[in-house]
């Protein structure tokens, strides 16, 4: 009787230990595929509110105005006649201590930035199209995503979690892939680059843990 409790036993061990192994093999697939699905996007175009669980999406991206060829450069004036420039009598307005004529002049407010539409990701919308892939839906802003999951601190980093900047994560998220490196939606496309700390919130956050 007491053999066959034994065997009993060491069976049921066998079988947990299995069981757990084949869950952390689950769970390491899971990043894995999650990582691919981020990487395989690299060089798709940054276009603000891009991205779902399909993939690139109708997004926008700021576009600088057209320069007028004809126009001086900045910190530049035509070019004056060879003649003496006349005299200039300043305008009347209260004078400071240094002879300066002190009155306010009008200065035009700065355009609007200008925006075209273009397919692509964002950020957070890159997180969503990864995480999509193991069957995880995530939130669609990265302040949102930041509450979720597992907060982590930076010195316990592994690969598959989040790394978020700005207050709240409420700026940019970033997926760490591991070796220093990290993989983000930004202008001007999806790209693989160095962690960069600056302006990174306290805690990573672990979807898959």
């Amino acid at each position: 009787m007491k053999r066959i409790c034994a065997v009993m036993i060491g069976l049921a061990l066998l079988i947990a230990t299995l069981g757990v192994a084949n869950a952390d093999a689950t769970h390491q697939q899971a990043i894995n595929l999650v990582i691919q699905r981020a990487l395989s996007q690299r060089g798709v175009p940054f276009a603000y509110g891009g991205g779902n669980v399909s993939g690139p999406s109708l997004g926008t991206v700021a576009v600088e105005p057209p320069v007028d060829p004809a126009a001086p450069a900045l910190g530049t004036t035509p070019l004056a006649a060879t003649s003496p420039a006349p005299a200039i009598t300043p305008p009347p307005g209260p004078v400071g201590a240094t002879g300066l004529n002190l009155t306010p002049v009008a200065t035009p407010a700065p355009a609007a930035d200008q925006r075209v539409s273009r397919v692509g990701f964002d950020a957070s919308g890159l997180i969503v199209y990864a995480f999509a892939g193991a069957g995880i839906k995530m939130p669609r802003s990265s302040g949102e995503q930041y509450k979720v999951g597992q907060k982590v601190l930076p010195s316990q980093a592994l690969p598959g979690d989040l790394i978020f900047f700005g207050p709240d994560g409420s700026q940019s998220v970033a997926l760490f892939i591991g070796n220093g490196q990290m993989v983000e939606a930004t202008n001007p496309a999806v790209a693989v680059s160095p962690v960069r700390t600056n302006g990174m919130a306290p805690y990573l956050v672990r979807i898959i843990a």
